[in-house]
C-alpha cells in the first residue's frame, strides 16, 4: 500500500505540482509588482498594529493578529523540525535552498489565496468564515469544485495531517525520555478533544500565546548554535548552493529528487497555494481584504526563512545529515545534542510538543470551516471533532512514520492542485484590491478601507463590504 501511494506521489509531485506551484508564484510575484519585497515594511506594519491595537469592529471577532497566529501555528510545526530533516536527508542540503525559493515565490501565492478568503467570507454567529471552498462557489460558482475542496481540505487538514503531528510527537517524547506512544497519544487526544470542542476563539486564544513562545525560543536556541559555529557557515551555505543545482551530489540526491523535497516539505510546511491558511485569514475583522493577505504573505516568511532555517543550519552544521540511519525528528534531535549536549533531545522533544499541538488545534479548525460549508446538522461537526481530536491522532501515535508522510504528501498534492486552478481563474480580484490598496497609501489614507460598490459585477457575493 505504501508503496503505491509513494509511487503516486512521485508522479504528482515530478511531474505537475512542482512546475504549476512554481509557475503560479512567479505569474503572481509579477503581477502584483514583488508585493513580497516591495511591501514588507508594510507586512511587518500591519502585524505589530494588529498585535497592540483594539478591535475596532467589535471584541467577539477574530483579531488580524489571532488569525495570523492560527496561521502560523498550522504552519509551525512538524514540517518544521522533521519534515526538514527529512528532506535533507533525502534530497541531500540543496533541498533547503528550493524550500526557501518556493517560500519566497510562495508569498505572493498565500496573498492572493489569503486576500480571497477575505473578498469572499461570509458573517457567521460571533466571527467570520470563509476559505476557498466559499471563493470557488462565489467566485467562480461552482459547487462541485467547492464541495470537493472542502472535503480534501478536511481530510487532508483535519484528519491526515493531524497524524502527521501526533506521529512526530510521540517519536520526539520516545527517544528523549522513552514514554510508551500509546499513553502519549491518549493524552494528546483528550488535550486536543478538550481545545477543539472550544471553537474558533479558544484556539485563536491558545495559538496566539503558544506561537510566539515557542518560535522565539527555538529561533533564539538555533541562533546560540550558529554564533558557537560561526565559523562553518561559509561551508554550509557553499554546500547548500553547490547541491541545489545538482553540482554536488550528496546522500543520494540527484537535482530531481533536490527540488521534489526541498518544494514538498517547504510546501508542507508554509503551505502556500495549498489553501489552507485563508480559511482562518477570512476569520479576521479588517477594513480591505488586501490588509489580511499581506499579513499571510508574512507568515510563509515567519515559517520557512526564519524557523526551517534555524532547523537546517543545525542539521547541516552537525554534519549527521550523512547519516543513513538518521532521518525525520531523530535527525534533529540527535544534531542538537551533538551541538548542545544531552538536553538537546530534551529541548527538541518539548519544542515539538509545543509546534505540533499547537498545528493539531489549528488543522482542526481549517477542517471545522469546511464541514460548516457542506452541512448545518450539529452532529456532523461533533463526528469530525471525535475523529480530529480524538482518533486520527491515536492513529498517528501508533502508525510509522512512511505512512502518515505518504498518506499526508497525497491528501496535500490533491489538495493543492484544486486551489490552484481555482486563484488562478480569481486573482485578477486580488490584483485589482492590491492596486486599491496602493492608491488609498498613494493618497495619505493610513488605514484603507474597502467597499463591494468597487466591484459591481460581484457586489451581491459580498455580504461582509457593505
Amino acid at each position: 500500500m505504501n508503496e503505491t501511494i509513494t509511487q503516486i506521489n512521485d508522479v504528482l509531485w515530478s511531474y505537475v505540482l512542482m512546475v504549476a506551484l512554481i509557475g503560479c508564484g512567479l505569474w503572481f510575484t509579477w503581477r502584483t509588482r514583488f508585493m513580497q519585497f516591495r511591501m514588507l515594511g508594510e507586512m511587518v506594519r500591519l502585524l505589530g498594529d494588529s498585535a497592540v491595537g483594539n478591535n475596532r469592529q467589535g471584541h467577539r471577532h477574530v483579531s488580524s493578529f489571532q488569525a495570523f497566529a492560527v496561521s502560523v501555528a498550522t504552519r509551525v510545526g512538524t514540517g518544521n523540525l522533521a519534515g526538514v530533516a527529512t528532506a535533507i536527508a533525502i534530497g541531500g542540503p540543496g533541498a533547503v535552498f528550493w524550500m526557501w525559493a518556493i517560500a519566497i515565490i510562495g508569498s505572493a501565492t498565500a496573498f492572493v489565496e489569503s486576500t480571497l478568503a477575505q473578498l469572499f467570507k461570509q458573517r457567521h454567529a460571533d466571527s467570520f468564515i470563509g476559505g476557498p471552498a466559499y471563493y470557488i462557489q462565489k467566485g467562480l460558482h461552482s459547487r462541485w469544485m467547492a464541495i470537493l475542496f472542502a472535503v480534501l481540505i478536511t481530510i487532508n487538514f483535519g484528519l491526515s495531517n493531524n497524524s502527521i503531528q501526533s506521529n512526530t510527537i510521540c517519536g520526539a517524547m520516545q527517544s528523549a525520555f522513552g514514554w510508551s506512544p500509546l499513553w502519549v497519544g491518549i493524552v494528546l487526544s483528550a488535550l486536543a478533544l478538550g481545545i477543539v470542542f472550544g471553537g474558533i476563539h479558544r484556539i485563536a486564544r491558545v495559538s496566539s500565546v503558544l506561537v510566539p513562545l515557542m518560535a522565539i525560543g527555538y529561533f533564539i536556541l538555533a541562533v546560540i548554535v550558529i554564533v558557537m559555529n560561526i565559523e562553518l557557515i561559509p561551508h554550509v551555505m557553499k554546500v547548500i548552493f553547490t547541491n541545489a543545482f545538482g553540482l554536488e551530489q550528496a546522500v543520494g540526491g540527484g537535482l530531481g529528487a533536490t527540488m521534489m523535497n526541498g518544494i514538498k516539505r517547504g510546501l508542507f510546511s508554509n503551505e502556500a497555494g495549498e489553501g489552507s491558511a485563508p480559511n482562518v485569514a477570512a476569520t479576521a475583522a479588517v477594513t480591505h481584504p488586501v490588509k489580511q493577505g499581506l499579513i499571510q504573505a508574512l507568515g510563509v516568511f515567519t515559517d520557512t526563512l526564519l524557523v526551517c532555517s534555524c532547523t537546517a543550519f543545525i542539521i547541516l552544521i552537525s554534519g549527521l545529515y550523512q547519516t543513513p540511519e538518521l532521518n525525520g525528528i531523530a535527525l534533529t534531535q540527535s544534531a542538537l545534542q551533538s551541538e548542545v549536549g544531552a538536553m538537546g533531545p530534551v529541548f527538541i522533544a518539548v519544542a515539538i510538543l509545543l509546534f505540533a499541538f499547537s498545528s493539531i488545534i489549528g488543522n482542526y479548525y481549517y477542517g471545522e470551516a469546511n464541514i460548516r460549508f457542506m452541512t448545518h446538522r450539529p452532529w456532523v461537526l461533533t463526528v469530525y471533532r471525535i475523529f480530529s481530536g480524538g482518533v486520527m491522532v491515536m492513529f498517528g501515535a501508533l502508525a510509522t512514520l512512511e505512512t502518515v508522510w505518504s498518506i499526508g504528501d497525497l491528501c496535500m498534492a490533491l489538495l493543492t492542485a484544486c486551489n490552484l486552478v481555482a486563484i488562478i481563474g480569481l486573482g485578477r480580484y486580488a490584483f485589482r484590491l492590491l492596486d486599491d490598496y496602493r492608491q488609498q497609501k498613494r493618497q495619505g489614507i493610513k488605514e484603507p478601507t474597502f467597499h463591494r460598490q468597487k466591484f459591481p459585477e460581484i457586489a451581491n457575493e459580498l455580504e461582509c463590504w457593505e
